[in-house]
């Protein structure tokens, strides 16, 4: 296992040292994902209340679209080249996975904790127990990112392009907004949380399990 993670954290570091020469995070797609927030406001209205109500899943539907795109754009960054080099090198593809999904979910990190600030202002969502934000915030992006990189997986070994994508993500990706979006429902109203967490912690397991279990083969079918 001590081989395991370290290969998963080479490629992990790999993939974050190319993001930060090219900074598309945070100098392309974080600007796109504020506007996209603030255009919301401007097509429902002026209607506070409303906007505070909407404004959490609001925000979690751009974390969706922008943030599978960002985990995509890195997984498509490796071609059919790329990946017979690596399995010459004997690189396990199970640690390949684990390494980038633990790259697309600290770029979905970065991503959500950018966009938190501008939601807030925007929307003035009124919560309570706010301490549970730090545990509801891992669990959604650490899904997101198992997700988009299963979703990279899946479609570099069925050589379908990126047409593939919606069809993948959008089922599998609803437990999860749903777990996020009922939990900051929960918190504003006062109501009982623990089952949503514990369906995001559901979800990001199957999909850790899936993806590591399902590497080799992909892996294969991708050559």
């Amino acid at each position: 296992m001590s081989g395991f993670w370290r290969q998963a954290a080479a490629v992990a570091r790999r993939d974050l040292t190319g993001e930060v020469r090219t900074g598309e995070v945070l100098l392309v797609t974080a600007p796109f994902g504020a506007i996209a927030l603030l255009l919301i406001p401007m097509a429902v209205g002026t209607d506070a209340p409303l906007l505070a109500r909407i404004g959490p899943g609001m925000y979690w539907v751009v974390v969706l679209l922008f943030g599978v795109l960002v985990a995509l754009r890195r997984s498509a960054a490796e071609g059919r080249p790329q990946r017979e080099l690596v399995g010459l090198l004997g690189l396990d593809p199970a640690a390949r996975f684990a390494g980038q999904a633990l790259a697309n979910g600290a770029l979905l990190a970065v991503f959500a904790a950018v966009l938190g600030p501008v939601a807030v202002a925007l929307y003035d969502p009124a919560l309570r127990g706010w301490e549970w934000v730090p545990l509801l915030m891992p669990l959604t992006v650490a899904g997101l990112a198992l997700l988009a990189t299963v979703a990279g997986w899946l479609t570099a070994a069925l050589d379908s392009g990126p047409t593939l994508v919606p069809l993948l993500v959008a089922p599998l990706a609803v437990p999860l907004l749903l777990g996020a979006t009922q939990v900051l429902e929960g918190l504003r109203l006062g109501e009982p949380i623990l089952g949503w967490l514990m369906l995001l912690v559901a979800v990001d397991l199957a999909l850790a399990v899936a993806g590591v279990l399902g590497a080799r083969p992909l892996e294969e079918a991708a050559r």
